[in-house]
């Protein structure tokens, strides 16, 4: 297999742990195109999946310092850049584990943790590597990197919600939550979100959105029938798709994608509503639906 062949086969891999690093498709998707090109230059390989797995995680970490520091510049609430899935784009999700790791609400989790942290968090939870191989890819004594794990499971531990429903109930219940919206039911609402339920929305300075967070169920619920109220005076269509291992709501306003909303589910409920507007972060998946 030559070299370039050999990176098309590993590419689905490498961006879906780029990203799962990174937050962010269009940085995942230059760490890539850096990792490429040292592809390109080294000398032979002998275990090529290991030495792009370690050259793509080190990318990754060199830009989290700055990535952080422009997050906290960054104009409203912070969302993670939607990516749609469900064809093998980030490699495989058939665990929960792999699913969980690939959430908004766990891509949100992994703000807090420092860099390596993160970085082993991300290979041995949705990659399956053991704390061997974690500690070679990252130059650490293996005593060391079992240290980083126990450290990052207990930082996103306690708030760290496991999917309790299947693929299949998350798409019923996202069902009933689109037709209570769209018909402005607010009971049928109200039956379908915890009474914590949380809805956060990300324009970043660019496009409307909400600008703190909308705490309650009941705040949850006047503020999602007063969007769709906005829908549909704007005629928007809406369309239902799998976007970071979960159903989410895509909304297109004449021929553009104006809105991905990702739900987050517990026990058969929603708990949470995110939603992203800022037209940079949504034009990846704009570009996968093309």
């Amino acid at each position: 297999m030559g070299e370039v062949e050999r990176f098309v086969a590993e590419r689905a891999r490498l961006f879906g742990l780029a990203y799962r690093l990174l937050g962010e498709a269009g940085e995942a998707e230059d760490v890539l195109q850096d990792a490429y090109l040292r592809w390109r230059g080294s000398v032979a390989v002998a275990v090529p999946e290991a030495w792009l797995t370690k050259v793509v995680t080190n990318l990754c970490l060199n830009r989290l310092t700055s990535a952080r520091a422009r997050k906290e510049r960054y104009v409203g609430t912070w969302l993670p850049e939607p990516v749609v899935t469900g064809g093998g784009e980030l490699g495989p999700l058939e665990t929960v584990e792999q699913r969980e790791s690939l959430s908004l609400g766990m891509l949100l989790l992994l703000e807090r943790l420092t860099p390596p942290e993160r970085a082993v968090f991300v290979l041995r939870e949705a990659f399956g590597h053991s704390h061997r191989e974690i500690a070679d890819i990252l130059d650490l004594e293996e005593a060391h990197a079992r240290q980083l794990y126990r450290r990052a499971c207990a930082h996103v531990g306690e708030p760290r919600r496991r999917f309790s429903a299947t693929p299949e109930q998350a798409g019923q219940v996202l069902e009933r939550f689109l037709a209570a919206s769209v018909e402005g039911d607010m009971a049928g609402l109200e039956r379908l979100l915890t009474e914590d339920a949380v809805a956060w929305a990300d324009g970043g300075g660019k496009a409307s959105a909400a600008p703190r967070p909308v705490i309650g169920r009941d705040r949850v619920v006047r503020y999602l029938t007063g969007l769709a109220r906005q829908l549909r005076a704007a005629q928007a269509e809406l369309r239902v798709s799998i976007v970071n291992g979960g159903p989410a709501i895509l909304v297109w306003e004449r021929g553009a994608l104006s809105a991905v909303t990702v739900p987050e589910f517990d026990e058969g409920r929603i708990v949470a509503v995110r939603t992203i507007t800022n037209p940079d972060k949504l034009a990846f998946v704009a570009a996968q639906l093309v």
